[in-house]
């Protein structure tokens, strides 16, 4: 995950983010919009060790973008779930997956709507992560 530090820090160079501190958020309180700006990750592994195999960007503000293949329906749940990833989610355990563990792990870094945040969610195998994010266009990378 270290080597994801640097794409959050490229991300949010490209998205004018770089320099956020609390400082510059009010000095530009004139702007239209909340900078959204994210890096969305699947890794192969849990905590900090955890090899990232792949990463996509998604700016929502001003409009959806990036290298996600679905940005504007992307953006839109992330709208709707008022930025709290753990809901986007589904609680459901309904498909039947081997009792393998190989552990697989989601994480979402950059600016949400002004905010900075960081959430990532491990799961037992890449069969139970596809259960839990096969609820919409967010995770589907």
């Amino acid at each position: 995950m270290r080597k994801l530090t640097g794409l959050v820090a490229t991300v949010l160079a490209a998205a004018g983010l770089a320099a956020a501190t609390p400082s510059a958020a009010q000095a530009d309180t004139a702007s239209l919009y909340a900078p959204s700006a994210l890096v969305l990750t699947t890794a192969h592994g849990e905590g900090p060790d955890a090899a990232i195999q792949r990463a996509v960007t998604l700016s929502c503000a001003p409009r959806p973008m990036g290298t996600h293949p679905a940005p504007a329906s992307a953006c839109a749940e992330l709208r709707q779930a008022a930025g709290d990833f753990q809901t986007l989610l589904s609680g459901e355990d309904s498909r039947m997956c081997p009792m393998i563990y190989a552990p697989v792990t989601v994480g979402i870094e950059g600016v949400w709507q002004g905010q900075r945040v960081s959430w990532q969610q491990t799961f037992s195998n890449g069969c139970k992560m596809a259960a839990a994010t096969d609820t919409g266009a967010l995770f589907a990378f």
